[in-house]
Formats: structure tokens, sequence, C-alpha cells
């Protein structure tokens, strides 16, 4: 099964709600663990990678900041 592929700073649609209402988060920190923020409320959340990869649907909208790392 190929593994899904998401970005820092890209906005991916989860399985559940959150209780906010809103599906759709932001991913703000990537590693061993995936740090999202919803983008209802702002809320923080902090997830091992494989359970962030089963949850996620899709990537919403890429990340279009233009930063470059260097």
């Amino acid at each position: 099964m190929e593994r899904k592929q998401f970005e820092l700073g890209d906005i991916v649609r989860m399985k559940k709600q959150h209780p906010c209402g809103s599906y759709n988060w932001e991913v703000v920190r990537m590693g061993a663990d995936i740090k999202i923020k919803c983008q209802g409320c702002g809320r923080l959340v902090m997830l091992p990678r494989s359970q962030f990869e089963k949850r996620m649907v899709r990537v919403e909208s890429k990340d279009t900041g233009g930063q470059t790392r260097q």
C-alpha cells in the first residue's frame, strides 16, 4: 500500500469530525509524530505518524506560502 503524501503547511481532511464541527486540519509539525491544527477552533493535536496516516482521508489544499528551505 502506498504511503499518503502530505507536507508541512498542507490542509488535510480527517475521517472523524472535530467537536467544533470541522474536518480540516493544517499540518504544523512533521517527524515521528505529526502535529495538526484544527481549522475551525485552532486546537493543536499531536498524533503518531501511523495513526495520523490511518485517519487522514486526503489533502484538501497544498501549502503555497512560497517558503523554501536552505
